[in-house]
């Protein structure tokens, strides 16, 4: 099910004495409704689309903890009141949201993939707030026809490698071996990145369906502050191997301090400071195609701090890639 948003998904403090310099997000904010006719971009205009994807099915097929469907609203909020900085040539717009309906996982994924074709289509950068990180499987399919004749790169930021067999039923835990086997059947290679990794939660046959599908991955414990130099050069050699990326960013990688409220919490995860910095680089690339945000799970979240982190790296994003 698709539903459009509306002003009301978008509240916060008004500095009406202040005019034009004082304008915050849910000011600023267009809406788009993907069911109606909407223009393509401005020649000369950014514009950048939040499409919210409310699914957890995968998740509890999963076995992890239900409550990432209500993470697009929490985004959004968290989202709201942010100081607006952008030029006036780039332009945010609330696309509406993807519904799971009826435990029907399938049905919501392809629908999640025609929006984000349709938004690609007509010039709009996607930012995809999850929901379950079955996200990523409805993501794919809809960068496939913008990727057409071009090689497309996923890099993921996560604990875990989400290459578990999909024979019994789909899930969180499978989107990446569904993108693997739909690469293989369309000939298309399949070029998939993971920084953040956790040995803990990963069992040795992720390891060696990685091995086998030349995953390559970066351990969480490698992935600190005096690394970066180095994390930095293997991001560059990776981005220098495509011509498009699909970012995916599971909040599950981060330490669980940061980001309590997610369906797997993370005791060792990482520290927001490096993965920014990495972030930054990928969206400065001019390479990027499209991000997702994923697992996000209000129901656990402590002072909101999972959802600020969330907000705070789609602004940081949106920031630096429409310098691009």
């Amino acid at each position: 099910m698709y539903k459009p948003s509306t002003k009301a998904a978008w509240v916060g403090r008004t500095d009406s004495q202040d005019g034009t310099s004082g304008l915050r997000w849910h000011q600023v904010i267009r809406f788009l409704n993907l069911t109606d006719a909407f223009p393509p971009v401005a020649t000369g205009e950014v514009a950048f689309a939040l499409l919210g994807f409310c699914c957890d099915e995968g998740v509890s097929r999963n076995l992890g903890r239900p409550g990432a469907a209500e993470g697009p609203a929490a985004l959004r909020k968290a989202m709201a009141p942010f100081a607006h900085h952008l030029p006036d040539h780039v332009q945010l717009y609330d696309a509406g949201d993807v519904i799971c309906t009826n435990n029907n996982l399938g049905e919501a994924q392809e629908q999640l993939g025609r929006k984000i074709a349709l938004l690609l289509k007509h010039g709009y950068r996607p930012l995809v707030l999850g929901g379950g990180h079955e996200i990523a499987y409805g993501h794919y399919l809809g960068l496939e026809q913008a990727a057409s004749g071009k090689s497309l790169g996923i890099l993921n930021f996560d604990a875990h490698f989400d290459l578990r067999s999909y024979a019994q039923q789909p899930s969180s835990g499978t989107p990446f071996l569904q993108i693997a086997d739909r690469s293989k059947a369309h000939g298309d290679d399949f070029r998939y990145e993971v920084i953040g990794l956790q040995e803990y939660g990963n069992t040795r046959i992720l390891f060696q369906t990685a091995d086998r599908l030349r995953v390559k991955y970066t351990f969480a414990e490698e992935v600190q502050l005096h690394n970066l130099p180095d994390l930095t050069n293997r991001l560059n050699q990776f981005l220098a191997t495509v011509d498009k990326v699909y970012l995916t960013i599971d909040l599950d990688v981060f330490v669980a301090g940061y980001a309590p409220g997610v369906s797997a919490v993370n005791a060792l995860g990482l520290q927001p400071e490096v993965v920014l910095a990495l972030l930054k680089a990928v969206a400065q690339s001019g390479k990027l195609l499209s991000i997702d945000v994923a697992e996000l799970n209000p129901s656990f979240d402590i002072d909101n701090r999972t959802a600020k982190l969330g907000a705070g790296i789609l602004y940081q994003i949106i920031t630096n890639w429409s310098k691009v």
